[in-house]
């Protein structure tokens, strides 16, 4: 069972320092949900882990399958098995949905043999297919450019469908609630619920109790000031749902800064 450790990660923007010693253990199987009010590092801590450029890692260290990830290059976490579902998707004209996952997918299949002649075509269209039925998205969803004029829900059903086609180990899902209204939100949320099982570890990362309502946590850790200072189990996303954020500012009031 594969397992990502990350330890005592400090992370910087520029001369600001934003996660300031952050702990976080997740397992293949688990689903964690990191809340935590805005600016805390929430979003940092998912773009540090897939290797955004814009992050300087100052100290830490984050294990996955026996490696430091945060030595190595983006596409080669993507390779090992994390994914990272993006708050804000960017669109890119002219590449189609299909074109994209495929090409995604044979580059994790060479990656593992670099003699595999990639997936084909219609091995990929079957697969592909049976992912969108199970996804209840319509089939010509795969021939639109990625992301180019989707509204905010198929944007975030276009993430869940590459972390279906690419079926990564731990995905981080960053803010996927945002922008959703209360259908688009329900959909997604199943989309994600009906990939949950022992072989994917999931990191939901949010400001609120709705998306938990449909996404139900084994683990909720509170952020604040670029740490973790509360775990528990889901029973404490309902406490910050109706206490709101005070209540832990007050308590660390030393971190809250």
């Amino acid at each position: 069972m594969s397992e990502l450790v990350v330890k005592n990660l400090h992370v910087s923007i520029g001369e600001r320092e934003i996660l300031k010693g952050l702990n976080l253990t997740v397992k293949q199987g688990e689903v964690h949900a990191i809340m935590g009010p805005n600016g805390t590092g929430k979003s940092t801590l998912a773009y540090t882990l897939m290797g955004h450029p814009n992050y300087t890692v100052t100290e830490g260290e984050a294990w996955f399958k026996d490696q430091n990830i945060l030595e190595l290059d983006p596409n080669i976490r993507s390779q090992l098995g994390l994914f990272l579902a993006f708050q804000y998707p960017v669109a890119i004209p002219g590449v189609s949905v299909a074109n994209f996952l495929r090409a995604a997918i044979n580059a994790r299949r060479r990656n593992a043999n670099p003699d595999d002649k990639g997936i084909s075509v219609p091995e990929f269209r079957k697969t592909l297919k049976e992912h969108m039925d199970h996804l209840k998205m319509d089939h010509t969803f795969a021939g639109r450019y990625l992301n180019d004029g989707f509204s905010g829900g198929e944007k975030k059903r276009a993430e869940i469908l590459q972390m279906a086609a690419l079926k990564p180990e731990i995905a981080v899902l960053d803010e996927t609630d945002s922008g959703l209204d209360i259908d688009a939100l329900r959909i997604v949320s199943e989309g994600v619920n009906s990939l949950r099982g022992p072989e994917l570890g999931v990191v939901v990362i949010t400001h609120y109790q709705r998306i938990l309502n449909y996404i139900k946590p084994d683990f909720v850790h509170v952020m604040l000031g670029g740490k973790i200072v509360e775990s528990g189990g889901s029973e404490l996303a309902l406490h910050l749902e109706e206490h709101g954020y005070d209540w832990v500012r007050e308590k660390y009031e030393e971190v809250a800064v």
